[in-house]
């Protein structure tokens, strides 16, 4: 295989795995659960735009807040939230994704 073949070969194959929900999806489960939501003030609605809600993330042993943000639309589908979803003794995180 030439090196050109061979570079089109990797450059598809990357394609497809940065592609699927499989290849960007890590993981995430905490021992404990969640410290309750922070309050946030929501702007004003953006045009466009669904705003994703501010939520908790466990990293490096503990909980870190990461503040709500605007997500851009997409046509036909809507937002559901991140949310923590309890199985066992632990919690799992289940991360935001657009549905139809």
């Amino acid at each position: 295989m030439t090196i050109l073949k061979w570079s089109k070969a990797a450059v598809a194959t990357a394609a497809l795995l940065l592609g699927s929900a499989v290849f960007a999806q890590a993981v995430i489960v905490a021992p404990v659960a969640p410290p309750p939501p922070r309050v946030e003030m929501v702007p004003a609605p953006r045009p466009g735009y669904v705003w994703q809600r501010g939520h908790w993330r466990w990293a490096q042993g503990r909980y870190i807040w990461v503040p709500g943000h605007w997500r851009l639309r997409h046509a036909g589908f809507h937002w559901v939230p991140g949310h923590w979803v309890h199985r066992g003794p632990y919690r799992r995180w289940i991360e935001g994704h657009w549905a139809r």
